[in-house]
């Protein structure tokens, strides 16, 4: 009987244990879905499949379903960053003077990145320094004409309020001036840059990201629900890259987003990648997630699947007299060496038809041999 079916999976697997009570728990190496595409030609190993029918019951072979405990690894596809990217913008608004590094650009902390105009807010400084100064003389004044009875306590006091008042002008200006000027907060790279000199920007537009390796390197991978609710924080994973052939790096899941993305409808998970700092920004890698909770499964052989399409196939089981064959629809999983993971429609036990199901009608009459 020819089958023809693409495997996930060329991880060899010991066959063993007596049919429908094994159960055990183990990894099963495998990839990200599973696509079957199964053409049976022949049903049965001798004689004309259309005699059979015509003369009596169809001759099949037949195999118990085994339900094990499967921990399937979670692939997808990400790309290196920085733990930590921030966006880096002006406390004022004003006119960008300069922007003095680009793209890819790495920095070193405090190092100076971008700056505005200056000549307004050196202009708000001055003025408020001005300011400060005149009401320290007003309060001196004020305190020795106190001194001498000849203001009351009301004016003293004005003259003491004011003077702070002006003070925390001043503190405030210099503040806007000293975040004028954009510095490093963090040694890193310059994952983008969006401010050009002569452009107009409002306070906290963002001028730049810096991406900073102080917390380390992850890669970012979006994973669909069904495969978010199997992953926690912890979880080991394997990392490869094209670029760098031959190695693989370990890795180990340290955030999972609590919502799905807008456009994608996947939720975004951070694998921290030891032994990272070498790896570029935007470099693509591919992610195995070992999760640490697996699913209970069917095993059935791969020979038993017909009319695979995606995660639905067809079997056909034996039924509880023995002597009839039913169709049977099945949600699959993974593939498994030589079996195929079914999550639904099918239980421990029971019998799936592995040879002769090519020319079996639902309810067909069947004689299993051995």
């Amino acid at each position: 009987m020819n089958r023809t079916m693409q495997r996930w999976s060329d991880r060899p697997r010991k066959r063993g244990g007596v049919a429908g009570k094994a159960v055990h728990r183990r990894i099963v190496r495998g990839g990200a879905a599973l696509f079957l595409a199964v053409a049976t030609t022949s049903g049965c190993r001798s004689g004309d499949a259309q005699e059979l029918r015509e003369s009596g019951p169809s001759v099949v072979r037949t195999e118990a379903v085994i339900e094990e405990d499967l921990v399937f690894p979670i692939r997808a596809t990400g790309t290196v960053g920085p733990r930590d990217e921030v966006s880096l913008g002006f406390k004022v608004g004003g006119v960008i003077e300069r922007v003095l590094v680009d793209e890819g650009w790495e920095v070193k902390a405090g190092q100076p990145l971008a700056q505005l105009e200056l000549g307004e807010i050196d202009a708000a400084v001055t003025r408020a320094r001005s300011a400060a100064a005149k009401a320290d003389r007003d309060l001196e004044r004020a305190k020795r004409l106190y001194a001498d009875s000849v203001v009351a306590l009301a004016q003293l006091q004005d003259a003491e309020t004011a003077a702070e008042v002006a003070r925390a002008d001043l503190d405030a200006a210099s503040f806007n001036r000293r975040y004028a000027v954009i510095t490093a907060p963090a040694a890193g790279v310059i994952l983008s840059r969006a401010g050009e000199p002569g452009e107009l920007v409002s306070s906290g537009t963002e001028v730049l990201v810096l991406g900073s390796r102080a917390r380390g390197t992850v890669v970012r991978v979006g994973l669909p629900d069904r495969d978010v609710l199997r992953v926690a924080r912890g979880n080991r994973a394997k990392l490869v890259f094209d670029a760098l052939a031959g190695r693989v790096f370990e890795g180990t899941v340290s955030e999972i987003g609590g919502a799905a993305q807008p456009g994608t409808g996947t939720y975004t998970v951070e694998i921290s990648v030891r032994e990272g700092g070498e790896l570029a920004a935007g470099l693509v890698g591919s992610a195995e997630i070992e999760p640490q909770h697996g699913m209970r499964a069917a095993l059935v052989p791969i020979e038993a699947v017909l009319e695979a399409d995606g995660d639905a196939g067809t079997v056909f089981v034996l039924s509880a007299g023995g002597d009839r064959a039913e169709r049977r629809r099945i949600r699959l999983a993974r593939l498994d060496g030589d079996r195929v993971a079914v999550v639904a429609g099918l239980r421990a036990g029971e019998r799936v038809v592995t040879d002769g199901a090519a020319y079996l009608d639902d309810g067909a009459k069947v004689r299993v041999v051995q």
